[in-house]
């Protein structure tokens, strides 16, 4: 009886060894043993809990031919396992769609002696430190809310956006009392393309507003010395008026005003007005800061936006005046419409005269004060395609310059020098995307456009893998979180978001690598 009891427990303990299975250090040795031994992951128990998407057998084969290391490794392992806190949280369309509510704002009375200024219906923040509405952030926004099927709240924003230009004659940098001094890049017109056919009594209420905007830009035109300029008013040498970015004040921006004032210290002996004013256009250009406005393209202390005509802004005037004279013939006003007309042809004949390099293939900015375009090479120069201005081979020589300058592994890049700004290499960011992969998009080249595309959303899943977020900006040469700025990078994010569903729904196989 002893021998059969032994004979019989032995037997058990084969039988249990055979139905326990493997420790994941016996199931994957070698990988197992690179990815403990080199910290992949700060605690040892996250890879031990990880989930393999596929056979292990061929995961390990796959990396016994492959032997990763360093990034590499901890990227093998992502694309093979799901690992808690790291790649666990879905794609990146269905956060998107999560997100929406969390951004959404209802509208709220005034609170004396708060900087809000009050809105008339729901809307939509980017998140982080922005806790209000900002114009052409809203633009980019608003993309992905259609995409998403959230049309309420994109006539919502459209409610306020005119509403702003009503009460106030222009759309302000954000809906606080220290942005009434500027606005942004005016997208208001390029909004109204986004809604659903329109009553024809908000129709008439919305072109109202853009018209009125567009006399908030012009306004200069009245008051030209023989400087040349005003406002936001540029007299080109044939006498054609073209745009720049401005501000109504010239002290230190109350939300960076002890930035403001080391800028002013650093830039001696120019007197600190002007700088305070430069450093507000540059605000208003949403560009803050970039070496664009920049006198030696490097140091902020140079900076001299107000002396630069930028191609961006006055492709998006030129689009502003189209959509005017469209929606006044629309309602048989013909005076208004031609009018408009002629005022779009002689800015788009000054643009090609003045911002367009031939001999660069390039769209330029302008120095008013030097009399020539500038140096800088930066993503503005598709916002002419974007538009639809551009000629066929104007578009084409632009699609030329950048892929051989602009595309980078991660993006499109925003200019090519590094300076410490955030409008500057090795930053991208999401509206810059857009522009350019829709700009190409329209005329013809869907192959760089979709290569843009492919790029940007493996960056921001990358950054969403790792993070958990959307986030403002990324560094499009290492695909990671972007840097720079007056503040850390945000996460929410508004215009992040819009333009990962617009990308998602324009090429929906992509949606793939955003997981």
């Amino acid at each position: 009886m002893p021998f059969l009891r032994s004979s019989l427990a032995a037997l058990a303990a084969l039988l249990l060894a055979a139905a326990t299975p493997p420790s994941p250090a016996r199931l994957y040795g070698p990988l197992f043993v690179a990815v403990q031994q080199a910290r992949v992951f700060p605690d040892g128990k996250t890879f031990a809990d990880a989930v393999p998407r596929r056979d292990p057998a061929a995961i390990l084969a796959d990396y016994r031919r492959q032997r990763p290391t360093g990034a590499a490794l901890k990227a093998f392992v992502l694309a093979n396992f799901i690992v808690r806190g790291e790649n666990d949280r879905g794609d990146v369309r269905a956060h998107v769609r999560a997100l929406w509510p969390q951004l959404v704002r209802q509208p709220a009375p005034a609170v004396p002696g708060g900087s809000a200024l009050p809105l008339t219906a729901p809307y939509v923040v980017p998140g982080g430190r922005f806790q209000e509405i900002y114009y052409w952030d809203s633009y980019f926004t608003m993309l992905g809310l259609r995409a998403d099927g959230q049309g309420a709240l994109v006539e919502s924003m459209l409610d306020n956006f005119t509403a702003l230009i009503e009460r106030y004659g222009h759309i302000p940098n954000g809906t606080r009392t220290y942005y009434l001094g500027r606005s942004q890049p005016p997208y208001f017109a390029l909004m109204l393309d986004l809604s659903a056919r329109p009553a024809p009594a908000i129709a008439a209420r919305r072109l109202r507003a853009l018209r009125r905007e567009h006399r908030y830009w012009m306004a200069g035109a009245d008051c030209l010395d023989r400087t040349g300029a005003c406002a936001r008013v540029v007299r080109m040498p044939d006498g054609s008026l073209l745009n720049r970015y401005w501000d109504d004040n010239d002290t230190p921006r109350d939300e960076s005003y002890t930035e403001d004032g080391i800028s002013a210290a650093a830039a001696a002996p120019r007197a600190p007005a002007a700088v305070f004013r430069d450093l507000r256009a540059g605000a208003e250009s949403g560009w803050d800061f970039s070496s664009r406005w920049l006198r030696d393209g490097r140091t902020l202390a140079t900076i001299h936006t107000t002396d630069i005509v930028p191609v961006d802004l006055n492709a998006l005037i030129w689009a502003m005046e189209r959509r005017i004279a469209s929606g006044c013939a629309a309602v048989a006003d013909r005076a208004c419409a031609r009018d408009f007309s002629a005022m779009a042809a002689r800015r788009r004949a000054a643009i090609d005269r003045y911002l367009w390099h031939p001999a660069q293939s390039r769209y330029a900015d302008w120095d008013f004060r030097a009399g020539s375009t500038t140096s800088s090479l930066s993503a503005a120069t598709l916002q002419p395609l974007f538009v639809g201005m551009a000629s066929p081979a104007q578009a084409a020589a632009v699609a030329d310059t950048t892929r051989r300058n602009l595309l980078a592994k991660g993006g499109l890049r925003t200019t090519t020098v590094q300076t410490g700004q955030q409008w500057d290499e090795p930053n991208g960011w999401a509206p810059l995307q857009w522009v350019a992969i829709a700009g190409l998009s329209r005329y013809g080249d869907d192959k760089t456009a979709k290569d843009i595309a492919r790029r940007w959303m493996g960056t921001v899943s990358a950054a969403y893998a790792e993070t958990g977020k959307m986030l403002e900006k990324y560094n499009v040469e290492t695909r990671t979180p972007g840097g720079g700025g007056e503040y850390p990078v945000q996460d929410g994010f508004g215009w992040t978001n819009g333009v990962a569903s617009a990308i998602l729904d324009k090429y929906p196989d992509l949606a793939a690598q955003s997981r």
